[in-house]
């Protein structure tokens, strides 16, 4: 056997090897999900329990970046011919999105248990919801990955996600309107070049949801059928979340109905906040016959931080996934052609809420990226 024989195994099988050990370190994504249970413990344990109730934004937002920073970045990527095929056969990678579906719904019945148990000041009560929320927002992160998929059990369960936060008018817009029009001034979902976090958020809301009403109605009245009618998915999905209002509002009373949107609110904002740091001033040139050009991994922005990026089931290769959006979490690649933001997401959100660091941090690099085509930042 000869030396680059010798050698290429080797390569190959230290890659198997990490893509092993990232296969199972997927679970720390299912840590949101035991973080509330574990901090309300600690804090009735400890007589702090309205503290604790602000554990999970201190977690994700404070103690994930630094070891983010600590544990570096990720530059594992799949061979596409060894190693995608197998990927995309096992089923665990399936069943741990689908599992955290059905654990967020007892999470979400369990929390509105807890904060009607009366153990929460008001202070704590709001803490417990935002912290709730922000489970609710990495959920979404799951829907996401689900929505993409074709098998009816992935998109269904993806639906009833979106569902339980009150926001699946994103299953809809953003399959058939962000895909489709990202990086231009068409999409809502992406920010323009010194916009502002708090000038694109109302925007978002509000389009997002009106154009996912525009974009199923356009499409049932292609197959002949009336927009308002049982084949609009949105009334089905829609309708499960005024279900689970009713359900809440029954069981707890008003406390219950401002839990379940309060928590909705916080996970959409979240997901709001997340498009808007996704695509920041990058834009798809027009081209001469009118149309934009095809989108490429440089139109999303990278983030290859290793501990955010299992987190979030690798949706901080967001240019992978837009460049082939059916490709699954476990087989997204990194793009060093891609534009990268400097930290992970969990920082790069918080850095998103204060406009005037944000621009100091990444107008430069919009700045940098279009060098030559000043006129891109116009568009």
């Amino acid at each position: 056997m000869s030396s680059e024989s010798i050698t290429f195994s080797t390569e190959a099988g230290r890659r198997r090897l990490l893509l092993t050990l990232k296969k199972y370190s997927y679970l720390i994504a299912m840590i949101p999900l035991v973080l509330p249970p574990l901090l309300l413990a600690v804090g009735e344990s400890t007589g702090l329990v309205n503290a604790f109730s602000w554990g999970v934004p201190v977690v994700v937002f404070g103690i994930i970046p630094l070891l983010d920073l600590m544990l570096g970045k990720d530059a594992l990527n799949p061979d596409e011919q060894s190693d995608v095929p197998r990927l995309n056969q096992e089923k665990y990678y399936r069943a741990v999105t689908l599992i955290w579906v059905v654990a967020y719904a007892a999470l979400l019945g369990w929390g509105v248990w807890v904060l009607a148990s009366g153990v929460f000041s008001l202070v704590g009560a709001l803490g417990w919801v935002v912290s709730i929320g922000i489970v609710g927002g990495l959920g979404i992160n799951v829907a996401h990955e689900l929505i993409h998929k074709d098998d009816k059990l992935e998109t269904w369960a993806g639906g009833f996600l979106l569902s339980m936060v009150c926001y699946a008018g994103f299953k809809v817009e953003h399959i058939r309107g962000h895909h489709v029009h990202v990086s231009t001034p068409e999409d809502a979902s992406s920010s323009r070049y010194n916009q502002s976090l708090y000038s694109f958020l109302p925007h978002a809301y509000v389009h997002n949801f009106l154009n996912a009403w525009k974009l199923e109605a356009e499409r049932l009245k292609r197959k002949g059928h009336a927009p308002v009618s049982w084949r609009n998915e949105l009334i089905w999905w829609y309708g499960i979340s005024a279900l689970l209002l009713v359900v809440f509002s029954v069981a707890f009373g008003w406390l219950g109905a401002l839990f379940f949107l309060g928590q909705s609110f916080i996970a959409f904002t979240l997901l709001e906040i997340v498009n808007y740091l996704e695509h920041y001033g990058l834009h798809r040139r027009k081209l001469e016959n009118g149309r934009y050009e095809r989108t490429t991994p440089e139109h999303s922005r990278n983030s290859n931080y290793f501990l955010t990026n299992v987190f979030l089931f690798q949706l901080q290769r967001h240019s992978d996934h837009h460049a082939y959006a059916k490709r699954r979490y476990q087989v997204l690649r990194h793009h060093e052609i891609a534009p990268q933001l400097p930290a992970g997401y969990a920082t790069m959100v918080v850095l998103a809420c204060f406009p005037p660091l944000w621009r100091k941090v990444m107008n430069p690099r919009v700045e940098a990226y279009y060098r030559g085509e000043e006129h891109q930042l116009q568009s």
